[in-house]
Formats: structure tokens, sequence, C-alpha cells
């Protein structure tokens, strides 16, 4: 049996960038001290602090998730958009420093790496 672990590799990049962030032309959040995740197969995703995203606009939502590479994930949800956002309460000890941090679906939010779409 192969381990499907094998040939996987996560890397936590902290760049020296600020990202924006935008739901439905509102900014929900704005960070310099944001983690940038490179994992195989994805396209870089950003972790921001939860100091700062303006969690007032968003609410917990009862969806969990679990990834064998970084843990166990909760969501929030924004307005009527369901699970817009994900972080990992307890993640694995390999991403420890993700903990609490928020990840937006690029495909519902504008990530905006110093004012501009990265590259995916």
């Amino acid at each position: 049996m192969s381990n499907p672990t094998q040939g996987h590799r996560i890397e936590l990049v902290r760049p020296e960038q600020t990202v924006t962030v935008l739901i439905d032309g509102v900014q929900v959040a704005k960070s310099s001290r944001p983690l940038a995740l490179f994992e195989t197969g994805l396209p870089v995703r950003y972790y921001l602090p939860p100091e700062d995203v303006d969690l007032t606009l968003f609410r917990p939502s009862a969806t969990h998730t679990t990834c064998p590479f970084k843990g166990e994930a909760s969501y929030w949800s924004f307005a009527d958009r369901a699970d817009v956002a994900w972080y990992y309460p307890e993640p694995i000890d390999s991403v420890a420093a993700i903990a609490g941090y928020l990840c937006f679906y690029d495909t519902v939010a504008k990530v905006l790496v110093e004012g501009e779409l990265p590259e995916r």
C-alpha cells in the first residue's frame, strides 16, 4: 500500500506583504502579518490573524472538515454566503503557526496581495 502523504509538501512563509480581502466589495480583512501556505497541488493560500479580520461581519458555521495535513477546520459565513473562510483551531504540529488564522475561498472573496490578484 502506498503512503498517501508521500511527496506531499507544505511550507509556511511569513511574507513582507499586505493582504486585503474583499467580499461583495466590502473590505473584511487587511493584514501586514499574513502567513503564506504553499501546499503540493494547490494555489498559495494566505492565512490572516483574526485581529486583522472584521469578525463582526461573520458568523460561525456548523461546518467542520478534516485535512490530513493540517487538522480539523472550522468555518465562518458572511451575510448569505456560507463557509467563505476557514481556520484551524488546533492544527497539527507541523503547521501550528496557522492556529486561529483565517483563510478565504478565492472563489467568493477577492484576496489581494499588495493590491493585486496573485497568479494562480
